[in-house]
């Protein structure tokens, strides 16, 4: 149990040396790390989240700078902005079909091929911990989680891979399931206590 402590930084430091290595491949990339950032946000997001606020919160920046980002993206022509038809004061954002090609050379792929080179077993394990651990790091922080319907506590698999999300009350089709979601609540995690993180922010 001394050990502990050292082991847990040491995994914090290989997590942080992880990223740095992968987004050092934006270097010499036609995107910013940030527009990378975004780009795949807006790909890998469900319809209810692909918003400017929701953004600024998986990014942990201010809803003016996510602004300003987004705002480069639809000038390169890589994301569309439409105005909600139910509320006229809310956008979201679609990738376009310019900006779906640009994916193909995202800068992660080393990443995504060193983790499909692990064994299906530590694939679903490393999963499950880093699932457990963004929600953890957010509880601390008081900050908002993003999760997919998978680990959440609103979702309820059906048929053929489809689902059902109980926080807004809509069927999910099967490539709906999987997204990421600013509604995401980890399955199995109590409601925090009273004077916890979350209640203080």
């Amino acid at each position: 149990m001394a050990n502990l402590p050292r082991y847990a930084e040491e995994i914090s430091d290989l997590l942080v040396h992880i990223g740095r290595s992968a987004r050092a491949e934006d270097a010499d990339s036609e995107l910013t790390a940030a527009q990378w950032t975004a780009l795949r946000f807006f790909a890998r997001a469900n319809r209810v989240s692909r918003t400017p606020s929701a953004f600024a919160s998986f990014q942990a920046t201010t809803r003016g700078t996510a602004s300003q980002c987004l705002k480069s993206l639809v000038a390169k022509g890589l994301l569309t902005r439409h105005r909600s038809e139910k509320d006229g004061r809310s956008v979201r954002f679609e990738v376009t079909d310019r900006g779906w090609v640009l994916l193909e050379r995202d800068p992660l792929h080393h990443l995504i091929t060193a983790i499909e080179r692990l064994e299906a077993s530590s694939r679903a394990g490393l999963a499950h911990a880093l699932a457990t651990l963004t929600a953890d790091l957010a509880d601390l922080r008081g900050a908002p989680v993003f999760g997919t319907c998978n680990d959440c506590a609103h979702f309820t698999a059906g048929r053929d891979d489809a689902g059902y999300c109980g926080c807004v009350a809509v069927a999910l089709a099967p490539d709906e399931v999987g997204k990421l979601c600013v509604h995401f609540e980890h399955a199995g995690r109590a409601a925090p206590a009273e004077g916890s993180h979350r209640e203080r922010r």
